[in-house]
């Protein structure tokens, strides 16, 4: 099984709050937990093996930013008969594209 995430953790309404100094003590609390991620501009892509431990990191990471108000958004993609790696997903779209999924302007 793989369970497949997008993070987006953000504090609001809040201008005595340093933003990037919040995103970043966000991401860091996911380093208590089982999970790979990789830190994208607006969100985090994360992946585990249990859709328990996304929960858990995805409510660290909430619990994390220190401000008055916090909006999490969370999209789970969970393969519950199969395991498909994040970098597999990127490649198969790759091998379509037959270049990389990206541009370099």
């Amino acid at each position: 099984m793989t369970v497949t995430a997008m993070l987006t953790v953000a504090p609001l309404d809040d201008a005595a709050v340093d933003f990037d100094a919040e995103i970043a003590k966000a991401i860091d609390a996911l380093d208590d937990f089982d999970v790979r991620y990789e830190t994208h501009p607006m969100e985090t892509t994360i992946q585990a093996d249990e859709l328990s431990e996304v929960f858990a990191a995805a409510r660290a990471a909430t619990e994390a930013v220190d401000a008055s108000r916090t909006l999490t958004t969370l999209k789970i993609d969970h393969f519950r008969e199969e395991t498909l790696d994040v970098d597999e997903k990127v490649e198969r779209v790759e091998q379509h594209l037959q270049r990389p999924a990206r541009s370099d302007r």
